[in-house]
């Protein structure tokens, strides 16, 4: 079971947003695809922004993404995850899939 839950994750990532604006995340998938981006650039050398020591990369960036260390960011058909001041891009959903 993941601690804290998604929707614990989704309120946090959300709590910036301003009344009657879009949530940034509204599904599981979204946090799914901003974690496992974040874990794979810990797992790369980038640095933990939590005290990751004995803890696997994925926990890592779920603690990050928890205490509000890591933002997600969306382009027009991109998803982003700016950690700090620096800015990740993923690569675009393939146009195939429906």
């Amino acid at each position: 079971m993941l601690h804290p839950s998604y929707a614990d994750l989704i309120q946090v990532v959300n709590s910036e947003v301003e009344e009657g604006e879009d949530p940034v995340v509204s599904s599981r998938y979204s946090i799914v695809m901003a974690t496992a981006k974040r874990a794979r650039q810990i797992i790369a050398g980038d640095d933990e922004l939590v005290d990751g020591k004995g803890k696997k990369p994925l926990s890592v960036a779920v603690e990050e993404l928890n205490q509000g260390m890591i933002k997600i960011l969306y382009d027009e058909n991109e998803e982003a995850v700016s950690a700090e001041d620096s800015e990740m891009e993923t690569m675009p959903e393939s146009e195939d899939a429906e």
